[in-house]
């Protein structure tokens, strides 16, 4: 595959994965706020945001390990930090289940703000 193909797809996903993180985590502080238990279509939407932002994370590695690096280091911080909350949440998920609606709902709210914080380091 083409780096550039690989850089195009890294751009052009950042809306899909930033924008359903962000939906998601509204969705969810929504639900916890009204202390209505999630439905299952929550849990597909969860699933698929967090996906789509370890799909973006996967591209950003592929052009890290080919040797691209973006000019602010800052960036890649950023795009790290999103993997170690991921792994977080993952590690804590049964804490987290009391709670889902909420906890999901703070946890995509915050990774949406890492990754926008993501995309303006890019210059």
């Amino acid at each position: 595959m083409d780096i550039s193909t690989v850089l195009r797809f890294h751009q052009e996903w950042f809306y899909f994965s930033v924008g359903s993180c962000g939906l998601v985590g509204v969705w969810g502080l929504i639900l916890g706020l009204a202390k209505r238990e999630p439905s299952r279509w929550f849990g597909y939407a969860r699933a698929v945001a967090i996906t789509a932002i370890l799909i973006q994370v996967g591209a950003g590695v592929i052009l890290y390990a080919d040797g691209l690096r973006p000019a602010n280091s800052f960036h890649v911080f950023y795009g790290v930090v999103i993997a170690i909350t991921l792994t977080l949440a993952y590690l804590y998920r049964s804490t987290m289940a009391k709670r889902p609606a909420m906890t999901y709902g703070v946890l995509l709210l915050f990774v949406m703000g890492l990754g926008i914080r993501a995309w303006m380091n890019v210059t």
